[in-house]
């Protein structure tokens, strides 16, 4: 956790959510917007204060530090509650969905994963990646190696990111070089949470693959892990697929569902989060909204394997907790506004309209709800931890002349959701340090 955090003040374009905007009687009240604003960190790398230039200026004392970025737009930074960083090498691998996917690709390459040393290698790839993209917060998938998810670990407390992950357990269907047992993943999460839960600002996730790949010994085992030790996040794949449901039938004859069998063994709860969720049966979704627990909706991957389209809507009305989640590898991108691209398709396809700031709220402060981080994340409140980004709106010939056209902030955020990608990344910092800055190294 190299430098030091001075007090510092940011000047741009600033946009912030302060709550769902489908959950207000009009979207102004779900966020603050200033087109000439200034944003005050101070030394501890938290946010101080956040208004409009004209009144915040005469207040700062003399000679104090102010950044200023023309054509510009400083947001919170995107929060991705869902991805595989063991998959960073095969994004882009062609022509399968789930099930052989996942043996074609993700096995093989998940097994180098038991070295320490290529494990350390690609997760400085990964979380350069992300900060390149504008993401400071994020919820990971390791492989079923613990050496995966200690070299994550290392790395993302170098870089002081707010980080969640765990080694995946995953004891049958899969190959012996990544599976293990339910003994010994439960010994290997327990080494990893005694290390690493709640250091710097990482956390640890109880990480079951799927039930396919978890015997019902180790689904239970898993369970009694998470309520061993506080604060905990539980995370799993939940119906993604029909032919992965239809297993799960065949494998969980006694439970009436597939969220059932996660319940069953005490892993359904507020600190629970399950990606995909697309074929969700009424009863599914109430439990879901009922325990509090919460889905990560992956529009890039559920488009990529034909696996479905999420029903997002549908969601929010039961009040569901939904967030964005790249899931990289089989996403796309690890950019979160190319993410939001596809987002707003996928609700297009069902008939419906993801506006520019429900997606901007998606990607920050529903990731920090549904992670319960948004006491200290998720927007500009004093006191939370300054993780924000700086987006260009001139980051392409066709952006700067779109964004000439554009009228309001709803048509700069959504030209931005669509045509924006990590070239709108000009700078992202993690708790008031600059950790990236774009055409520069990442440190």
């Amino acid at each position: 956790m190299s430098k030091q955090s001075v007090s510092h003040a940011y000047r741009a374009g600033i946009f912030h959510c302060l709550a769902d905007p489908t959950s207000t009687a009009t979207p102004e009240e779900a966020y603050e917007y200033y087109a000439d604003g200034i944003l005050v960190i101070n030394d501890e790398g938290k946010v101080e204060r956040l208004g409009p230039a004209d009144q915040i200026l005469p207040t700062l004392p003399s000679g104090f530090p102010i950044t200023t970025y023309p054509n510009a737009i400083i947001t919170p930074g995107f929060i991705d509650t869902h991805n595989h960083f063991p998959q960073t090498e095969m994004i882009a691998a062609f022509g399968e969905q789930l099930l052989d996917w996942l043996e074609t690709y993700t096995f093989p390459t998940e097994s180098k994963f038991q070295s320490l040393e290529y494990a350390q290698q690609v997760a400085g790839v990964y979380l350069d990646e992300l900060l390149r993209n504008g993401t400071t917060t994020a919820m990971a998938f390791s492989s079923v190696h613990a050496e995966s998810a200690e070299a994550l670990f290392k790395e993302a407390y170098q870089r002081d990111m707010c980080l969640i992950t765990g080694k995946v357990l995953m004891d049958r269907h899969a190959p012996e070089t990544v599976r293990d047992t339910p003994e010994a993943g439960c010994t290997q999460s327990r080494t990893l949470i005694e290390q690493w839960h709640g250091k710097g600002r990482l956390h640890y996730a109880v990480t079951p693959r799927f039930a396919i790949t978890s015997t019902p010994e180790q689904l239970e085992a898993a369970g009694h892990l998470l309520k061993e030790y506080d604060g905990l996040y539980m995370q799993t794949h939940l119906s993604e697929n029909h032919k992965e449901i239809a297993w799960i039938s065949e494998l969980f004859p006694e439970r009436c569902h597939y969220l059932d069998v996660y319940d069953h063994y005490g892993l359904v709860g507020p600190r629970s989060v399950f990606a995909h969720g697309i074929h969700l049966c009424e009863d599914e979704i109430q439990r879901l909204a009922r325990q509090d627990a919460a889905i990560s909706f992956c529009p890039t991957s559920n488009l990529f394997l034909g696996s479905g389209l999420f029903n997002l809507k549908q969601m929010k009305q039961h009040k569901v907790k939904v967030s964005l989640g790249s899931d990289v590898g089989a996403g796309t991108s690890f950019s979160m506004l190319q993410t939001l691209n596809e987002a707003y398709k996928v609700t297009q396809m069902r008939g419906d309209k993801l506006s520019p700031f429900e997606s901007f709220y998606l990607a920050t402060l529903a990731g920090a709800e549904t992670l319960q981080l948004d006491d200290r994340l998720g927007n500009f409140l004093p006191g939370k931890e300054a993780d924000f980004i700086v987006l260009d709106l001139h980051s392409t010939p066709l952006m700067q002349y779109r964004m000439n056209n554009c009228n309001n902030v709803f048509e700069t955020l959504f030209v931005l959701c669509i045509l924006g990608d990590d070239r709108n990344i000009k700078e992202t910092f993690v708790k008031g340090i600059s950790r990236h800055q774009r055409d520069q190294a990442t440190h």
